[in-house]
């Protein structure tokens, strides 16, 4: 009996129309604050970013060569089901917590805890790789200048000789846990202000790169197979997902249900186009094997004479790729937020300040710990802990979405998924191959999360869980 009644307990479901009533704790108010325009940007902010100024040129380097283009859309069309899959859930449950709160409510609490506990890790690991990216653009720009920054703050350990801390990144972390904290209305503003420039760096990019495009660098244009694009794609797969890191912050919009799907659909159609045109320019521009693994776009344009051009890039990559790591921190806070809301994590952690109505607590802790992250790990070794966990979170909304459709036809949806079940079984199917051509040193740090998670979940979050009680 006892083995029944927990495996009904892992099971129990948050009820969708009474969502709000299953929530524990006080000080725990969002403010509902964003249009349309604002969700969009957060999307185009939380894709465009390392995708383009540094996953593209590593990916291109040492995995796919011009092939990296094969990688980009093969990632977006697997993330393109996932996202409409996520549309309709956005517009059904305008809450915080994104896939967590969707797995939650419809296969049950152990199925949104996993969730929720991978997206704990892989978000604030996302945040450190951008970070790390953004500061070999930095490194570029500092030595373009003349200047000699000393060796122990350029780098990681094990980077470089004497490199001890990557003390750039470090700093970035904890400036964008500062931007967070100032309110989502005012950080919503500087991010939207910085995604219009970061759009036009890219449409610089490839609007002067085009004409210094020399066909012969396509050749050949599968230079490790099909297999390196398709192990490129899934490298290049947590480039293409911002949309849900922001679909974390349905709960501060103000019109969820219209707004939230739109501004799915919207940023990611507008980021794979530019991708596009950018691993073109890219791969066209220089030979594959002598693109620059950290500062593509930059050694790329210095390679054809047009240094002056490429320190703009450098700047404008520096700031734009900021607005990656305000997504996804901003998504890992809200997830953990939403978790600590419903008593599978402690309470304390989803205090609101009192006029701001930020969790900051855990905007500070995830600033800490991401920074920690960035200063002391490779980016090699830090972007292999981004991928398993999202690709898992898209495989759980893609298949929720299937047995809601079937279990509660009637539910009010202000954006429903096409062709159903086909689209979002596409996406399972995607999500499914893509993880196979991770890395075995991937599997062993997510095996490890699990156990931890198990650990957590059994001796605090179980007993703890506001449903635990109903």
């Amino acid at each position: 009996m006892a083995g029944l009644r927990m495996g009904e307990g892992v099971l129990r479901r948050k009820p969708i129309e009474r969502i709000e009533e299953t929530e524990v704790g006080v000080g725990t108010r969002l403010e509902r604050s964003l249009g349309l325009w604002q969700l969009t940007a957060i999307g185009v902010g939380g894709i465009i970013g390392a995708g383009i100024f540094t996953l593209a040129g590593t990916v291109a380097n040492g995995t796919a060569g011009p092939a990296v283009l094969v990688s980009f859309l093969v990632a977006g069309v697997a993330s393109a089901a996932a996202a409409l899959s996520y549309a309709e859930f956005a517009g059904l449950i305008p809450k915080a917590g994104s896939a967590y709160t969707y797995g939650y409510a419809v296969l049950g609490e152990i199925a949104g805890w996993f969730i929720g506990w991978d997206l704990l890790l892989e978000y604030t690991a996302i945040v450190a790789v951008v970070a790390i990216g953004i500061s070999g653009y930095f490194g570029f720009l500092v030595g373009e200048m003349g200047a000699d920054l000393p060796a122990w703050m350029l780098g990681a350990p094990g980077t470089g000789h004497g490199h001890r801390v990557d003390l750039f990144a470090v700093l970035l972390c904890l400036f964008v846990a500062y931007l967070l904290n100032l309110g989502i209305r005012n950080a919503a503003r500087v991010e939207t202000s910085v995604v219009v420039l970061k759009v036009l760096v890219v449409l610089l990019v490839i609007g002067v790169g085009v004409f210094h495009i020399d066909s012969g660098n396509y050749q050949p244009f599968f230079p490790y197979g099909l297999g390196g694009a398709f192990t490129g794609a899934a490298t290049v797969f947590f480039a293409v997902f911002g949309y849900d890191a922001m679909s974390t912050a349905a709960e501060e919009s103000r019109d969820a249900q219209r707004h939230m799907p739109r501004a799915i659909i919207y940023s990611l159609v507008i980021s794979m186009v530019l991708y596009a045109a950018a691993c073109l320019v890219l791969t066209g521009m220089q030979d594959y094997r002598h693109i620059d693994k950290e500062s593509g776009f930059s050694s790329a344009f210095k390679s054809v004479g047009l240094s002056g051009l490429a320190d703009v890039i450098a700047v404008g990559a520096i700031i734009g790729i900021i607005t990656v790591m305000f997504t996804f921190m901003l998504g890992v806070t809200r997830v953990w937020f939403a978790m600590s809301r419903d008593g599978l994590l402690p309470p304390w952690f989803a205090r609101t300040h009192p006029t701001r109505h930020v969790p900051t607590r855990v905007t500070w802790i995830v600033g800490a710990a991401s920074a920690a992250i960035a200063g002391f790990v490779p980016i090699g070794e830090a972007a292999e802990l981004t991928n398993i966990g999202i690709l898992l979170a898209f495989v759980v909304v893609c298949t929720a979405v299937i047995v809601l459709r079937y279990r509660q036809p009637e539910l009010p949806r202000s954006f429903r998924t096409p062709w159903m079940p086909f689209v979002p079984a596409l996406g399972v199917v995607f999500s499914l191959w893509l993880i196979t051509f991770l890395h075995w040193q991937t599997w062993v740090r997510f095996a490890v999360w699990f156990v931890l998670g198990l650990v957590v979940y059994f001796g605090y979050s179980y007993r703890r869980s506001a449903l635990a009680g109903r």
